[in-house]
């Protein structure tokens, strides 16, 4: 996915674990000239606010199933995803985290969304 300001994010893995959540792992590089904060990445809701610059606002969307998987908090609401994506410098790449409910059994399709990025199709492996 290939954002503005030149913020490239790759999904490496999709993972479905047995204990029913979807884990997506990947990157994120600033290929750009200025250093780049995930404030806006964080999404909109009040609710994961503690969790700052971080993929909080990230969600899976199923298509076929029409529904939308949130990442998961935990119970003090911080995102269960990668936090302090702050001061990410012009040719630096940090790996990145988010873990979501798992959609039923059979579904692989997924769309991978994230706020200001364009939507990317990925493919839930089994772990």
């Amino acid at each position: 996915m290939k954002g503005a300001k030149d913020i490239t994010v790759t999904i490496s893995e999709a993972t479905r674990d047995p204990g029913g959540f979807v884990t997506v792992k990947g990157s994120i590089s600033n290929n750009g000239d200025d250093t780049f904060n995930a404030a806006t990445w964080r999404g909109d809701e009040l609710a994961v606010a503690k969790s700052g610059a971080s993929v909080a606002g990230a969600v899976l969307v199923d298509s076929v199933g029409k529904k939308r998987y949130y990442v998961l908090r935990d119970t003090d609401g911080i995102c269960l995803c990668t936090t302090k994506l702050i001061g990410i410098r012009p040719e630096e790449t940090r790996p990145f985290f988010a873990q979501f409910p798992a959609p039923p059994e059979g579904t692989t399709e997924m769309e991978f969304q994230l706020p200001t990025m364009p939507p990317a199709k990925i493919t839930i492996a089994e772990g």
